[in-house]
């Protein structure tokens, strides 16, 4: 969209505009790429890119099958490269606070062992009003190639799959995020409200989907339990601005100990503006990216897990 590409270059005063990315990597010496592409597309082109031996960041989920994520991943290690996949809740200034302190418990043993993680993810407002100042063009998208369906699905199956893994990857993923270890579904309520699963410990978890809806309001939430306390992360709408979630930790030791609820003040600092610092980050050597492929490509196990129990294909 040559004419969209020409606005949005003129407001943020990018010298030079291509129109394809082979055009781009053949002239430009880039320390990394930010490639926002629809994620059924990853399989086709991020290899393409990953050739250059570059980092490379992409939206979630790492891919629309478990297939196309496998050559995401070995385009990455034979060019001698990373790939960072945006699960932009990962670098919510709550979230980020929320770990440290998960693991610290852990560590300690304070609160006893960890016993339970839930989250909850109604449907929502999730734009409120963010974004506002997006540059809009009238020009046609072009047709672009789209990645081969998984091969153990039919359409049909695959348009669930795909539709599970665009609305509810992030919580997928945050579940391993939080516990710190991998977990694996051991049941889908057949209404599509409930999933549950077991980590890799034996700790239980469970993401419910949508069991309410609200129109003016994001609600989304994760509770991580201990015996004696917890820690309760509440998320923003994903495209509000400057606002970061709400951490509230519960410490409960017993013993005659006073407990205390303690809510942190964080700065004010949209998730995706720090997840863009986090690539920086990484690409400088100064820090992990949050999520790379290798670990991204088990949220489309788990929701490839899901889906079979789900349906029974």
């Amino acid at each position: 969209r040559q004419s969209l590409g020409q606005k949005v270059a003129a407001k943020y005063a990018i010298p030079r505009v291509y129109m394809s990315h082979e055009e781009l990597l053949e002239k430009e010496a880039l320390d990394g790429i930010v490639a926002p592409q629809p994620f059924v597309r990853h399989g086709t082109l991020i290899p393409e890119l990953l050739r250059v031996g570059i980092p490379v960041f992409t939206e979630k989920p790492l891919a629309g099958s478990i297939e196309m994520g496998q050559k995401v991943i070995k385009a990455a290690r034979d060019n001698g490269t990373w790939h960072m996949v945006g699960y932009h809740k990962r670098s919510d200034p709550a979230t980020m606070y929320a770990k440290a302190e998960i693991d610290r418990l852990k560590a300690s043993g304070e609160l006893g062992s960890m016993t339970y993680v839930r989250i909850l993810m109604p449907a929502g407002d999730w734009v409120q009003n963010g974004f506002s100042d997006l540059v809009h063009d009238d020009s046609p998208s072009p047709s672009l190639e789209r990645d081969p369906a998984a091969s153990d699905m039919d359409a049909e199956m695959n348009d669930r799959y795909i539709g599970f893994v665009n609305y509810y990857i992030h919580q997928v993923n945050l579940v391993r995020h939080l516990l710190g270890e991998p977990y694996s579904v051991t049941y889908a309520d057949p209404s599509g409200v409930l999933l549950v699963g077991k980590s890799e410990s034996g700790v239980a978890c469970t993401i419910e989907m949508t069991p309410y809806r609200t129109t003016l309001h994001w609600q989304e939430s994760a509770f991580v339990c201990f015996q004696n306390g917890y820690v309760k992360l509440d998320l923003p709408a994903p495209l509000a601005h400057n606002r970061p979630g709400r951490v509230e930790i519960l410490r409960d030791p017993g013993e005659g100990v006073t407990p205390e609820t303690i809510v942190p003040q964080l700065p004010w600092v949209h998730a995706m503006k720090q997840q863009a610092s986090n690539f920086i980050a990484a690409i400088k050597g100064e820090a992990l990216p949050p999520c790379t492929s290798e670990e991204a490509i088990e949220d489309l196990k788990v929701s490839r897990e899901y889906i079979k129990l789900l349906t029974g294909v």
